[in-house]
């Protein structure tokens, strides 16, 4: 009696032997894997020119996870005849990009604007009306929500950068810098004179 010949498994295709058609096939029928494999062939990418964009890892990690997120919600829009898939990834990457830095300019001008209203350093120095200013934002700190004031008062007191304030408290970055946006905005609308001040 002759041996059964044995069963060769046939291989599973993993996602670098995808072709991007494949992938993006995958991916318009809502196929959760198939976005796993698209994630795990281009994040180093993305990652990367976030990275060089941004300079900060931090930054670049938000980015590169919105990139995804936008891929996924996204997919839909794809058009296979207008470019590679990868190109389109890399289009994504650059608008997320593009809006990080937006944000970061954004919060640099509250800071500074704020910053014009946060005389908290140095109090025996300057003008009598600034310990009034002092005091009259320490009062409107303490009026904020409790993340909102950890955020500004590690900012302003510890002279603390937002991924410093991010590690301390185990927040996400991207959380730190929505209480400190929303913070500023607050005290720079109760504390800036009305038409008539």
């Amino acid at each position: 009696m002759s041996p059964q010949p044995t069963a060769v498994p046939c291989p599973v295709p993993t996602q670098e032997s995808l072709a991007d058609e494949e992938l993006a096939r995958g991916l318009a029928s809502g196929d959760e894997e198939t976005l796993a494999a698209v994630y795990h062939r281009w994040r180093t990418l993305v990652h990367s020119l976030a990275r060089r964009s941004l300079g900060d890892a931090r930054e670049a990690e938000d980015v590169t996870q919105q990139v995804f997120l936008g891929v996924w919600s996204g997919r839909a829009g794809y058009r296979p005849e207008r470019g590679a898939l990868g190109g389109w990834i890399v289009g994504i990457t650059r608008r997320k990009i593009a809006d990080a830095l937006a944000a970061r300019t954004r919060r640099q001008e509250l800071v500074a604007s704020a910053g014009s209203w946060l005389t908290l350093c140095d109090p025996g120095r300057g003008r009598p009306e600034d310990a009034l200013d002092r005091v009259l934002v320490r009062g409107e700190l303490a009026r904020l929500p409790a993340p909102q004031r950890q955020v500004l008062r590690l900012t302003f007191y510890e002279d603390l950068t937002q991924t410093q304030i991010a590690e301390r408290t185990g927040w996400p970055l991207g959380t730190v810098k929505s209480h400190a946006r929303r913070g500023l905005l607050r005290l720079r609308g109760r504390l800036e004179p009305g038409p008539h001040g």
